[in-house]
């Protein structure tokens, strides 16, 4: 048999696994024939800012919106569909730079300044390198892009060193290589590792090749599917059963610029509310106003800071959206006032489906239909299906009107002062319908700016239902409340949801294993857009040993948001269950959290305005740290970076109580707890990677700073809404690159955009004998709660030290021998300030 034959039989086989992916009945030996290659070169013609190819009627479009973005839109029928995206900004779209057209006997293509492209004439094979001539991304040989009627497939080269990373939340290792997956959004109540897919669909990906990455972006709501190197060796691929070829590829070389260039594409998370990022307590359900009482008074009473309680759907009448059940809870407003006075801030469920009661006197619905606001069936009829409600109806949110509409059925419960919502449900989940959601061929009436006004089916609109269901809610607080900050948490989105809603992990069960799954999924997700990300501390489902809820509660206090739920059949997952011993443990790591809510505040700013999530994978800032530029954390376990500064290193089998090995890239790295260098060579050693070997106690979590960090920290308080009492703290950790910053605000208004702010940068510089630091002056109007900083340099080891600040100023200072830190306090000088701490041997 030929080699193209052979092919041909692959290719055959390939796309019978993609059409039950998809979802698709298997297809006959007909359909399987009906292959559309795009394999032959017509024409080509030069663009100011890329080119347009020729096959037949087919044509490939390749723009440069930016030196290092690469837009590719390919059409079958000669014709390219409108330009509007759910995902990406206009913006980005329309922006443009020159290109300098290139051009031999085999290729055509074109050169920016950091990429060039490059499509061969003989077989329309497309590849993409940087200027040194290393290969991004090419199509795979033999593997041209297919149409299979209206589902196509973009097949990809896959080298034997190249990784991938993202795709959201999906669940299993952080390497996607050698596994594939399918994106469309279900309600995934007790996901396993194989469980495939779930509730997120974020069609972007990094390919780290040799300290070398490329950001993949496939902008197809429709269902999609990804395999690397799953169905065969050499070749990952990607693609859709409807809609346009519409990818982006993103050039770093270094994964931070990468994540830029996706922030830039499709949009910045907004800067949160300061109490999103305390702790926060929830359970399906407190259902009544007693027990969150109780609860909230508890969290007091015990000294367990906390700033943020949930309700669940108990709360609501019959369980339906923006009710509130005046029995169960009988003084709802004045709970909500009483708690704010407790520094809590109220989360309220409001799940999308409205309960389909006419004549009932209940105003979403009513109000819904008046507005004529629900999806329907092909027949016209609005289509219902079975929720928590019972029968429910749905709100179509293509439709900015019906996205008016459903934000401003929150000014009741926001009068009330509930202070953020938590959409829920919005794959969307449906109970009683053969595919658990919204059938196939309900219809939805697109009417949005940029877009044309048409009806579609919900086959193509689901996968970004949910992303505009948390935009209809985050739009409409923000109309409601213009000076304040909106906090909506969304169980489902697509590309550019950061834009409007924080995440979680969804239904996490309360195992040993999904401890594990959380930092490959929160990492995931981080480098997807969604910086601002959790899971279910101590699982959703079951109940947790004492050891895995104290575990569980160490670890998400270094994770973006650190909420404990749990569904009702499970055991209560409070902070203090399981005794005094096990609650002194977590209410120490909680602790923490709150003392360096500066640096963790300061971190979710920077992600505000770079795109860079808070919780890292170590190749992010370190790209180049191994010697084959392989991404460290193949070899790390489950260690994560929190901001730029702080390495996580928790147990890969903490219930075994085994030793392991930590994976340090080879800087010098400080013991967070007591201080000590733990790898003092690390600067001279020839290895790219220092090991340490680790077997922490159960009260113990490893946590190690980088040298060269500055980290800023306060006194403890019991929310973010207590003025911490004290100056505040400056942690120098002499070292390479030594630097840190401080972000301020008010934390709650939108006063920061107006420059009623506060930043401050740090820097500092080592020799022998001294250490030198740089306090920078005071940016921005906010005027802070210090009055002054208490610095603390660690690694300092002599007894005879002298601190000068400016105008050779001798300053009081203290050595602790045993945690090698020198300290001193000092006026917050608002113009800055030098200060010098030296040796006198």
């Amino acid at each position: 048999m030929t080699e193209r034959r052979w092919r041909f039989v692959l290719v055959v086989l390939v796309w019978l696994s993609i059409l039950n992916a998809y979802g698709s009945s298997t297809p006959s030996s007909k359909d399987a024939k009906n292959l559309y290659v795009l394999d032959t070169f017509s024409t080509s013609s030069p663009l100011p800012n890329g080119i347009e190819v020729r096959s037949g009627q087919a044509v490939m479009r390749i723009l440069a919106l930016r030196d290092d973005v690469i837009r590719i839109r390919i059409s079958r029928d000669g014709s390219l569909p409108e330009d509007a995206s759910w995902a990406t900004l206009s913006s980005a779209r329309q922006n443009q730079v020159e290109v300098t057209a290139e051009s031999d006997v085999g290729t055509v293509g074109f050169q920016t300044k950091l990429v060039r492209v490059r499509v061969n004439k003989e077989n329309l094979r497309l590849s993409v390198s940087d200027l040194n001539g290393n290969i991004l991304q090419e199509d795979a040989a033999g593997w041209p892009l297919e149409f299979h009627d209206k589902e196509f497939q973009i097949y990809k080269h896959m080298p034997a060193d190249e990784h991938y990373f993202g795709l959201g939340d999906k669940v299993g290792p952080l390497d996607r290589r050698g596994l594939s997956f399918t994106l469309w959004n279900i309600d995934a109540y007790n996901f396993q590792e194989s469980t495939d897919p779930i509730y997120k669909s974020i069609p972007f990906f990094l390919s780290v090749r040799a300290g070398r990455t490329l950001g993949v972006l496939l902008d197809n709501t429709w269902r999609s599917t990804f395999d690397f190197g799953k169905q065969t060796e050499n070749v990952y691929s990607f693609g859709a059963e409807n809609g346009a070829i519409d990818y982006y590829l993103l050039y770093g070389p270094d994964p931070k610029h990468v994540l830029n260039d996706y922030a830039w594409l499709t949009g910045l998370p907004p800067l949160p509310p300061l109490w999103s990022l305390g702790y926060q307590q929830s359970r399906y359900s407190y259902e009544t106003e007693s027990q969150l009482r109780s609860v909230a008074d508890r969290l007091r009473k015990e000294r367990i800071p906390a700033d943020a309680l949930y309700l669940d759907i108990d709360y609501q009448k019959q369980n339906r959206p923006f009710t509130v059940d005046t029995e169960k809870f009988p003084r709802f407003a004045t709970m909500l006032q009483d708690l704010k006075k407790q520094n809590f801030h109220v989360v309220a469920i409001t799940d999308l489906h409205i309960a389909a009661v006419p004549g009932a006197g209940y105003v979403p619905y009513d109000s819904g239909v008046a507005g004529d606001h629900f999806v329907k069936n092909p027949d016209g009829s609005i289509f219902v299906g079975q929720v928590w409600p019972g029968p429910s109806v749905f709100p179509d949110f293509t439709r900015q009107s019906t996205r008016e509409w459903w934000g401003s059925l929150y000014k009741s419960l926001v009068s009330d002062g509930v202070s953020g919502f938590w959409n829920d449900m919005n794959e969307p989940s449906v109970f009683n319908t053969p595919n658990k959601t919204i059938p196939d061929d309900v219809q939805h009436r697109i009417d949005e700016p940029g877009f044309e006004k048409r009806t579609t089916t919900h086959r193509e609109v689901h996968d970004m239902y949910g992303m505009e269901n948390s935009r209809a809610t985050y739009d409409g607080l923000l109309k409601i409340s213009p000076d304040q900050r909106p906090f909506v948490l969304t169980r489902a989105s697509y590309a550019g949801g950061q834009r409007y809603a924080a995440t979680w992990t969804g239904d996490d069960s309360s195992t040993w294993n999904h401890l594990r799954l959380t930092t490959p999924m929160l990492l995931n997700l981080g480098l997807s857009g969604f910086g601002l990300a959790g899971a279910d501390v101590g699982g959703f489902i079951g109940t947790p040993s004492p050891e895995l809820l104290t575990r569980w509660m160490e670890l998400g206090a270094f994770q973006p948001i650190d909420r404990n739920h749990s569904e009702k059949s499970a055991g209560h997952k409070e902070p203090w269950v399981h005794g005094p011993e096990q609650e002194g443990i977590r209410r120490h790591y909680i602790e923490e959290r709150y003392k360096l809510m500066p640096y963790l505040y300061t971190t979710a700013e920077e992600m505000s305005r770079t795109g860079l999530p808070i919780m890292r994978p170590l190749f992010l800032e370190f790209p180049n740290a191994t010697a084959d530029g392989h991404p460290l954390d193949l070899d790390a376990g489950n260690e994560f970076l929190l901001g730029r500064s702080l390495l996580i290193a928790p147990a890969p089998f903490p219930e075994r109580g085994d030793e392991y090995k930590v994976s340090l890239p080879a800087v010098r790295w400080y013991d967070y707890w007591t201080g000590q260098l733990t790898n003092k060579d690390a600067s001279s050693s020839s290895a790219m990677v220092d090991t340490i070997p680790m077997r922490p106690a159960l009260k113990d979590l490893p946590v190690f700073v980088r040298e060269g960090s500055i980290l800023p920290m306060q006194p403890l308080t019991q929310s973010t809404g207590e003025i911490p009492n004290g100056p505040l703290t400056v942690r120098v950790y002499p070292g390479k690159d030594c630097q840190g910053s401080l972000y301020q605000d008010d934390g709650n208004t939108m006063a920061y955009t107006h420059g009623e702010f506060l930043r401050l940068k740090f820097s500092c510089e080592q020799t022998p004998t001294s250490v030198k630091l740089q306090i920078g002056p005071h940016e921005g109007s906010y005027k802070p709660w210090w009055k002054e900083l208490h610095v603390e340099v660690y690694g300092w080891n002599s007894s005879s030290s002298r601190v000068t600040g400016d105008n050779a100023l001798v300053i009081k200072s203290a050595l602790d021998n045993s945690r090698h830190v020198i300290s001193f306090t000092v006026p917050d000088n608002v113009a800055g300030e030098h200060l010098e701490i030296s040796s006198q041997h």
